[in-house]
């Protein structure tokens, strides 16, 4: 309860599975929400997971996995960018999150015996992921929306479907105290005072111009709220999914959740082969995954998956087409009845955009950019067991005081790489662990939503509704549209910061980026009307994405390693190359040196603030609490990487040795 004894009062932003899961434990709290979203919540991007969700289930354990390996596979899998507390509490929540949406109703799919089925997915050797056929995130969404109708019903909760968040509401104290968002339909710009806002509204897919994401999803939200002070943290690492439909409006998933049915990725070994890929015998195709990754296969880690893919059809020349970049995924080998129980979702997706049965032959895919794994800073509280203290405030806090980050536009959980299946796990993990804690931080302040000043609200509104007047009466002179300089901005943030990247391609970008930002401040609209008004929505969003593209690129910029899905070959470290044991051994030595060298350099979260006088972004550094499994080196298929881990484990038990646990690091 706040102070003034009333129920707390919270704005939601974003209607996916974050949103919802946190607005219906807020609710469960006794809290008033307002749910603000830009679709109808059943719309929301979590509606295009295909995949599946995580966690150590019972038959697992008996394989010997558990919910620390689930933590050791995702940080691993991070590169140990990933600040392990918060990633610890999901990985043991993990399956009590997938029984909660079981007792929900969610379809999972069923062995033969009635348990939930599980499907292996990237970055791991265990089957975690429960899934319902391949519209997992569909089911989820659905199970949760029902939840949240039913507290709407009963008068906890009010939903604000096609409205568009404008920013955070702050008192002269720095505190948030509610936002401020836009009726699409009406153009009516109105405040919602609050206790406590929670932002839950997704990545930023859109600054790449065409992604997998929701054409929706372009970072405004978060970028608004970077806007008004809170910090942005890894805005360079974004991941690019190994397997999507190439299209010119936009670029369609194909879940991993194929190659986790056993769908496998091929090319001919004779570039651009001319047969038909039923006619290649098996000598005649190449199977680089399997062949370079014998533990893993189809199933590594997903930047490895990207950079093998762009490599083969990049650098190696055997793309399936010659005009257009892609290789096979195959799933011709597998029954048609289980391709349909299982798949049956994303094989619909694809024959309905490329006109191709992918039962009878192979897919044609190629990477695209998928997810965010940085996003808003936000604080956490470390529990004495190491993970997070459930109920303190200060959970998902961002920098500003009552402003929390949840979800996908949060940087706590995936480091430098999200492992398949996790997205789902964190977004609704973090709705339901931080409803506790926004209570408490509502019920230990002073004054409330119902004592918000009314001349911070109307200054607040008066604010945005002096952007939107001035966008209406448009620059004179100026012939600027925004939608092609947002097509400008996609080609150079897809040409310059997606699989691999270089310097002075960078630096080229930033200028460049600081050129399209000023001339998308004096855009002109075709639209000028007052009602449902896409347009001046757009160019708010356009000149939004900049903030966050400047983070991205100057993050990026700075971080000379490679480190997940951030990849400068000017920066790789190399392959062991010599066939003499005692010269292998010495380079083992040095590789091992130089990987401890850049972890002391660049083991570290990049956060930026964003300076509105001048439009540029300040970028300092984080440490990321590694205490719980201790950086080691990534080490899938690396030539000598026998002799890496055979090094590194002797150092680690020398450190051991030594009973100094400031400097002690993991074995492999």
């Amino acid at each position: 309860m706040a102070a003034s004894n009333k129920p707390a009062r919270v704005v939601v932003i974003g209607g996916g599975l974050a949103g919802l899961a946190s607005t219906m434990k807020l609710a469960e709290l006794g809290a008033t929400v307002d749910l603000i979203s830009l679709t109808p919540v059943k719309r929301s991007h979590s509606v295009c997971a295909q995949g599946g969700i995580n966690s150590c289930n019972d038959q697992t354990r008996q394989l010997g996995d558990a919910e620390w390996k689930h933590l050791d596979d995702t940080v691993y899998g991070g590169d140990f960018l990933n600040h392990q507390p918060p990633v610890k509490e999901m990985a043991f929540w993990a399956p009590k999150v997938i029984e909660l949406m079981d007792r929900l109703g969610v379809p999972f799919n069923r062995t033969g015996e009635g348990f939930i089925d599980r499907r292996r997915f990237g970055g791991t050797l265990y089957k975690r992921t429960a899934f319902a056929g391949a519209t997992t995130g569909q089911q989820l969404l659905y199970a949760l929306d029902e939840q949240v109708r039913r507290r709407e019903a009963e008068g906890s909760v009010n939903k604000y479907e096609f409205w568009d968040f404008l920013g955070p509401i702050q008192d002269e104290t720095g505190r948030c105290r509610g936002a401020v968002a836009q009726n699409m339909t009406t153009m009516e710009i109105r405040s919602f005072p609050a206790d406590a806002v929670v932002v839950a509204t997704g990545g930023c897919g859109l600054i790449y111009g065409r992604s997998t994401m929701s054409v929706f999803c372009t970072g405004s939200a978060a970028s608004r709220c970077f806007q008004a002070g809170a910090k942005y943290g890894n805005a360079e690492f974004i991941q690019v999914h190994p397997t999507a439909i190439p299209g010119a409006d936009k670029l369609r998933l194909m879940s991993e959740s194929a190659r986790g049915e056993g769908g496998r990725v091929w090319v001919p070994r004779t570039p651009q082969d001319p047969r038909a890929p039923s006619d290649i015998p098996e000598a005649d195709r190449y199977y680089f995954l399997e062949e370079r990754y014998p533990e893993y296969g189809n199933l590594v880690p997903r930047d490895i998956a990207t950079r093998e893919i762009f490599d083969i059809c990049v650098n190696e020349g055997l793309s399936v087409e010659d005009d257009r970049m892609c290789v096979y995924l195959d799933l011709t080998h597998i029954p048609r009845a289980e391709l349909d129980r299982k798949l049956g979702g994303i094989l619909e997706i694809y024959e309905k955009f490329q006109g191709v049965d992918p039962r009878d032959e192979p897919m044609k895919i190629f990477p695209a950019v998928h997810y965010s794994m940085g996003g808003l800073w936000a604080d956490y509280v470390k529990s004495a067991d190491g993970g997070l203290e459930a109920g303190a405030p200060r959970n998902h806090m961002t920098n500003i005081d009552g402003l929390y980050a949840i979800g996908e536009c949060d940087y706590h959980y995936h480091g430098a790489n999200r492992l398949g299946a996790n997205s789902l796990l964190s977004c609704i993990f973090t709705g339901l662990f931080t409803g506790s804690s926004i209570v408490n931080y509502a019920a230990s302040q002073e004054s409330g939503a119902d004592d918000v000043p009314a001349s911070v609200l109307e200054n607040a509104v008066k604010v945005e509704q002096d952007r939107h007047n001035n966008l209406l009466q448009g620059n004179p002179g100026s012939d600027e549209n925004p939608y092609l300089i947002h097509q400008e901005l996609g080609d150079l943030m897809t040409r310059v910061a997606t699989v691999v990247r270089k310097n002075e391609q960078l630096t080229e970008a930033v200028a460049k980026v600081d050129e399209l930002h000023e001339r998308a401040m004096k855009v002109s609209l075709a639209d000028t009307g007052a009602w449902t008004n896409q347009n001046v929505i757009f160019a708010k969003a356009l000149q939004d994405m900049f903030p966050l593209a400047k983070a991205l690129l100057q993050g990026a910029l700075a971080r000379d390693e490679c480190r997940g899905a951030h990849f400068k070959p000017a920066f790789a470290k190399p392959s062991l190359t010599s066939e003499d044991p005692v010269e292998r051994r010495r380079q083992a030595e040095e590789w091992c040196d130089a990987f401890e060298e850049n972890n002391r350099r660049f083991l570290k979260s990049s956060i930026t603030t964003y300076d509105n006088a001048t439009r540029q972004v300040e970028l300092t550094y984080e440490e990321v609490d590694t205490t719980l499994v201790p950086p080691r080196p990534r080490l899938y298929g690396l030539v000598g990487a026998e002799e890496i881990e055979q090094v590194w484990n002797e150092r680690a038990a020398n450190i051991a040795n030594q009973s100094d646990p400031s400097q002690l690091t993991s074995s492999i």
